[in-house]
C-alpha cells in the first residue's frame, strides 16, 4: 500500500510540476517537441530542477567533524536539502537554468545510495510516456491563468500545483 501511495502521489505531482515548468520555458518545451528523444533527458532535468521532496533521509554525526568550515558534533542530527544539492553548481553548470540537453544523472530527486526510491523506474517510465503522450495529443497546450495563480503546494511534505488549469 505505501508503494502504492507514495508512488501515485509523488509521480503525479512530479507530472504537473513538470507540465507547468515546460509551459513556463517555452524554449525548452519546443526544443523537446522538436526533438522527442530528448524525453529521457528531460524527465532528468525535470526532477533535478524541481526537487519535489525538499529534505533527505536524516543522519546522525558518528564523531565530531567539520563540513565546509561548520563544526559537527557527534550526535547532532544532519538533514540533507535535496534542492540545494541539486541545484550545486560544482556539480551542475548553470544549475538555476532549465535545460533538458543537460546531463543531470546523479540528482537526488530519488535518493542516493542505499536510501533510492525503490519504484524510480516505474517513475522514469510513467514521466515518459505521460510528457510524450501530453505534448503529441496537445500540440497546443497553454496555460489558461497567469502563472501568479497557479496554486502551489509548498504547505505539503511533497511539492506541487493543487491545480493546474490549462487550455489546447
Amino acid at each position: 500500500m505505501l508503494l502504492l501511495v507514495a508512488g501515485h502521489e509523488t509521480t503525479a505531482n512530479m507530472i504537473a510540476l513538470g507540465t507547468w515548468t515546460l509551459l513556463r520555458h517555452p524554449e525548452q518545451l519546443e526544443a523537446l517537441r522538436a526533438d522527442p528523444a530528448l524525453i529521457g533527458n528531460a524527465v532528468e532535468e525535470l526532477l533535478r530542477y524541481l526537487s519535489i521532496i525538499q529534505f533527505g533521509a536524516q543522519r546522525a554525526a558518528l564523531e565530531d567533524v567539520t563540513l565546509d568550515g561548520t563544526p559537527i558534533r557527534a550526535g547532532q542530527t544532519l538533514v540533507i536539502s535535496i534542492p540545494a544539492a541539486d541545484r550545486d553548481a560544482a556539480r551542475f553548470p548553470d544549475p538555476d537554468a532549465l535545460n533538458l540537453a543537460r546531463d543531470a544523472a546523479g540528482h537526488l530527486g530519488f535518493g542516493h545510495g542505499v536510501h533510492q526510491c525503490l519504484g524510480q523506474q516505474l517513475a522514469r517510465i510513467e514521466m515518459r510516456v505521460a510528457y510524450a503522450a501530453l505534448l503529441r495529443r496537445f500540440p497546443d497546450l497553454r496555460m489558461a491563468v497567469p502563472d501568479e495563480e497557479v496554486p502551489l503546494r509548498t504547505d505539503m511534505a511533497i511539492y506541487g500545483v493543487h491545480s493546474l488549469p490549462v487550455a489546447f
